[in-house]
């Protein structure tokens, strides 16, 4: 793998279609487009525009990095499946990048110590995942405003930090027993700039060499809409 390699990356995990081309360690393209659906139909012409405006074919790149979520179910399956697909067709990585390392790299600060991201959820909920120095450092987790109160157990480290949706809410939360002051850092994810991160964020995985597996949904909630029960009918001969 070239030291300053060159990665595609993607991102339709909420509602938009975001792009972004890094070559030799800048962006050199990006493309977003608001969308609340269609994403499917546009992926690819964007992503076909992105390479033309750079003067670059896919033959070149080194990888493809893309967006897992958590967020839109439908919209991260567009992706991470592209993503495969090109990936698989091109011989080369497929680097999954969540929310979370999009959050925690918002910031020079959270490379170092514990840190709690917080993410906005579906009615009013919120997904977390702990960070060790830049790293995730746990499972993610969905929680509710009602499990607030279960939060200082489930995060017993009395040095960490939250940063994300709600964060001032939750550092409440969690340090209740101790009065530890709600110093939570309130952020969110800038989407427009999203593709340009997670392409950021692969290539120093891979400078890292980190084993790269291939990307998968994280979808942290189940799915609304359950498969059906009934039992299939019978086939009579």
């Amino acid at each position: 793998m070239p030291s300053d390699p060159a990665i595609l990356a993607f991102d339709t995990s909420a509602a938009h279609c975001a792009a972004a081309l890094l070559l030799s360690r800048d962006i050199k393209q990006t493309r977003f487009q608001d969308m609340a659906r269609g994403q499917a139909e546009h992926l690819m012409p964007i992503l076909a525009d992105i390479m033309a405006g750079s003067g670059t074919v896919m033959a070149q790149l080194d990888a493809i990095a893309v967006g897992i979520g958590p967020g839109n179910f439908t919209g991260i399956r567009i992706a991470v499946s592209a993503a495969r697909a090109m990936a698989l067709a091109l011989k080369i990585p497929a680097i999954g990048v969540s929310s979370f390392e999009i959050l925690n790299g918002s910031d020079a600060a959270m490379a170092h110590g514990t840190w709690l991201m917080s993410l906005p959820g579906p009615r009013d909920s919120l997904y977390l995942q702990p960070f060790a120095n830049g790293a995730p450092n746990g499972p993610a987790r969905m929680v509710t405003a009602d499990g607030f109160d279960d939060l200082s157990t489930a995060c017993p480290d009395p040095d960490i930090r939250v940063c994300g949706h709600r964060a001032t809410a939750l550092t409440t939360a969690l340090f209740k027993n101790n009065r530890r002051e709600a110093d939570g850092t309130e952020a969110r994810i800038d989407w427009q700039h999203a593709a340009s991160n997670i392409a950021q964020i692969a290539a120093a995985k891979l400078a890292q060499g980190k084993a790269m597996d291939r990307p998968a949904p994280l979808y942290i909630k189940a799915p609304d809409a359950a498969p059906s029960r009934d039992k299939p009918p019978m086939i009579l001969a």
